[in-house]
């Protein structure tokens, strides 16, 4: 006993003891953020559809859209397009200057196609899965990644009529679709519960910067990479007419693309809105059960598990 409590009178044990507490505490904070999942709330998706609907419409009106929206006549389906009447998207890979992107022309017959998922349905922190899995869980024509909104702390997040966080970042400006489907930039220091409820908000992203405003090239946001890299954008033309952009990047094939060039690319195709999304190795655009782009970190080639996407289906 007594040598017991001579070996742990000695100095150096306690300088080991504190370190392998410090040590746990380090692997505690490190798996607390990157590892062990969160989950703040689960989505409800029947709430996109209702709050999607417009007040105008009765329940037979809202029926007889059911009955000639919900089943199409005829679905014409290539390897780069869709159509069936509510859905019509082509897609189109370009080469320019060392950079490959893809680009997707969407118009819809109806805002509710244009929809959010998260992984697992549940939102929170450290909650993943790749934009494949989520979009063929929802049965989805297409898809992109969205703004790995749980990644984040900060930023205002809305999806499917929910308000999951309102923790507006600084001299940000956050992405908005309404029940329209109409794309809104605005400050996110304005985007209270009140505010959201006012615009009649559906989705909210929390991302940028943005990249075109009123037809017009407008970046003026801080602090995001203005290297050359994969990215993910969406842009709007007119009503329930959109722009989907993924460039790839961090490859020999691709080297990615800086903000004013993506800018340019929404802005020549006649966006009057378009805003950046999640990129990196986040950056994935899905169609039809397969992977259109290259998706890659730089050193690993494939999917990203993320938070979201943004998907178009029924």
């Amino acid at each position: 006993m007594k040598k017991f409590l001579v070996f742990f009178g000695k100095p150096f044990i306690y300088a080991a003891c504190f370190a392998i507490i410090l040590i746990l505490f380090s692997v505690y904070v490190l798996l607390d953020a990157f590892v062990i999942p969160k989950v703040y709330a689960v989505i409800d998706d029947s709430i996109s559809e209702s709050i999607t609907k417009s007040e105008s419409d009765s329940e037979s009106d809202i029926i007889e859209k059911s009955d000639t929206e919900e089943q199409p006549a005829e679905t014409l389906i290539t390897a780069m397009s869709y159509y069936d009447g509510n859905i019509d998207l082509k897609i189109e890979k370009f080469t320019e200057n060392g950079v490959v992107l893809y680009v997707a022309e969407l118009k819809l017959s109806d805002a509710k196609y244009l929809r959010t998922a998260l992984a697992k349905d549940k939102f929170g922190k450290n909650i993943t899965e790749k934009t494949s899995v989520m979009a063929e869980r929802k049965n989805a024509v297409f898809a992109i990644n969205g703004d790995y909104c749980g990644f984040n702390d900060n930023g205002v997040i809305m999806r499917n009529g929910q308000l999951l966080r309102e923790n507006p970042r600084k001299k940000r400006c956050g992405l908005v679709i309404d029940r329209n489907g109409d794309l809104l930039i605005i400050d996110e220091k304005e985007l209270t519960a009140e505010k959201l409820k006012e615009i009649n908000a559906v989705q909210c992203f929390s991302f940028g910067p943005t990249l075109v405003v009123d037809g017009e090239i407008n970046i003026n946001e801080t602090g995001k990479s203005k290297d050359n890299n994969p990215r993910t954008a969406i842009g709007q033309i007119d009503a329930l007419h959109y722009i989907f952009i993924v460039v790839d990047g961090r490859t020999k094939t691709s080297k990615g693309i800086k903000f004013p060039a993506l800018a340019e690319e929404f802005k020549k195709r006649g966006c009057v809105t378009a805003y950046n999304l999640d990129g990196g190795g986040s950056a994935t655009m899905w169609f039809n059960g397969k992977i259109v782009n290259s998706p890659t970190d730089g050193d690993y080639i494939g999917e990203r598990k993320i938070s979201d996407i943004i998907y178009i289906g029924y």
